[in-house]
């Protein structure tokens, strides 16, 4: 290889993002972490994808519940992002928090700019890494919020010119 595993990882944070925290449960248990490697896949069908680290808790109850919801953050919600990001604590991630199930049973946060509830059609091994495709079961999205962006481990928002 040619280039360092620091170099990929600070190409890859050159990649200006949204930040979404997928959410999932499986019997009494829910977990979810921040993620910004999600993508809307198709339209017809509606599929979207997120990548999940094999050694997270969430990846397990993904796997286990065949279900996840994508809740994309609002500006303002850095901490949440954060919150959910930090493995300090991380069973205590839901504490405090006001959360509605979707369709699958999997958590949607409230104050997003919205949430897709996703039932898996499929998962690919990739690396340390799975590839989550999920088929869209029921959206929430309120047009009036603006999203929180990520890039070079900083948070932003659009700006007019």
């Amino acid at each position: 290889m040619a280039f360092s595993s620091e170099e990929f990882r600070a190409l890859c944070g050159r990649w200006t993002t949204g930040v979404t925290i997928v959410t999932a449960y499986h019997g009494e248990s829910v977990h979810g972490m921040t993620v910004s490697a999600f993508t809307e896949v198709s339209l017809e069908p509606p599929l979207v994808l997120v990548c999940a680290d094999r050694a997270s808790n969430t990846h397990r109850m993904i796997e286990q519940g065949n279900a996840f919801a994508v809740n994309v953050l609002a500006r303002g919600q850095e901490g949440l992002s954060n919150k959910f990001a930090s493995k300090k604590d991380e069973w205590t991630r839901f504490d405090g928090l006001e959360v509605d199930l979707g369709s699958t049973g999997a958590p949607i946060l409230r104050g997003t700019v919205g949430a897709f509830d996703c039932r898996v059609v499929a998962a690919h091994d990739a690396g340390d890494h799975v590839i989550y495709v999920g088929r869209v079961e029921w959206l929430h999205l309120d047009p009036d919020i603006e999203p929180l962006l990520h890039q070079s481990s900083r948070y932003g928002v659009f700006c007019e010119d």
